[in-house]
């Protein structure tokens, strides 16, 4: 009767085991990771940042000897609040670029523009050239009039990504990132996901969490409100905290319609917690995005 038992709970892993198998060897078919094109990857939004290198560090594990070259271009369009913290929605557009050189350099509308200075059969480490488009208060002069611009800004990324096994390709992923102008603070991720079941060779999905820390340098660029902002808006003098930013949950999605053709998509929860969501600039602390973009590979 032992024996039963251990037989059928190593049968039910098995089949667990080989469902997401199924979905990675879709996740490397032809040579390409799921890589999202998120209109406006490097603004602040509900997408969590794993979102953005999702199924990348899968490949290896699955597809050892990478092409030199891996090129995929494309458009996006994304459904996202005004601004962090909005209430109200509109729709951003824009280029969606992935370009990767000898699982070494890359360039991604996505991760930006760096290199993979450390990695393994089932991790690697990356630093990467980012850049953060900023707030305008014409994204929503009826709640941020008087608070000013957000200025565009470059910054530094450091990431890492570890899976656990190939048995169970849960990946850990870890950034910080740093931005100079602009917001001019740091704020990091944490976040994991997990190839879904009902993949297959053309449609395969992942889904996971993600938790957001940021700096109070950061966290009043885009949440408080100083002396002079709280004399020209609407809003009361706020100082916003150190720590955790917001909590949230992500799905991403590939469909393979061609030989060279796919489309992804992305859907994602946040609820803004702390500092972010006590703001009086914060009219929903729950908020969320939708984005679909078309692609071509080479």
């Amino acid at each position: 009767m032992v024996n039963s038992r251990r037989k059928r709970s190593g049968m039910l892993r098995n089949k667990q085991t080989g469902i997401a198998a199924t979905s990675l060897v879709a996740v490397t078919l032809g040579g390409m990771p799921f890589v999202p094109g998120s209109a406006s990857a490097q603004t602040p939004s509900p997408l969590g940042e794993w979102q953005y290198s999702v199924g990348v560090p899968l490949q290896k594990m699955w597809q050892p000897a990478i092409p030199d070259w891996q090129v995929r271009v494309g458009v996006a369009t994304s459904f996202q609040p005004r601004f962090e913290g909005s209430d109200r929605y509109h729709v951003v557009a824009g280029p969606s670029i992935d370009v990767r050189y000898k699982d070494l350099f890359f360039l991604s509308s996505g991760e930006g523009f760096g290199v993979n200075f450390a990695q393994g059969e089932n991790w690697r480490m990356s630093l990467a050239a980012v850049y953060d488009l900023g707030r305008r208060a014409h994204d929503d002069p009826q709640e941020l009039n008087g608070l000013g611009n957000i200025d565009a800004a470059a910054g530094l990324k450091l990431s890492g990504e570890y899976v656990v096994s190939k048995d169970f390709p849960l990946v850990l992923r870890a950034d910080i990132r740093r931005y100079f102008g602009g917001s001019n603070g740091w704020i990091g991720d944490l976040g994991a996901y997990l190839p879904m079941p009902g993949s297959s060779k053309t449609f395969f999905w992942f889904a996971g969490p993600n938790v957001s820390f940021a700096d109070s340098t950061y966290m009043n660029s885009w949440f408080g409100v100083n002396q002079e902002q709280a004399a020209h808006s609407q809003y009361s003098q706020y100082h916003a905290s150190a720590g955790v930013k917001s909590v949230g949950f992500g799905i991403s999605a590939v469909w393979l319609f061609g030989k060279h053709w796919f489309a992804t998509a992305d859907g994602a929860f946040q609820q803004l917690v702390g500092s972010a969501g006590n703001s009086p600039i914060t009219r929903a602390r729950a908020t969320g995005v939708a984005d679909i973009s078309i692609n071509y590979r080479f």
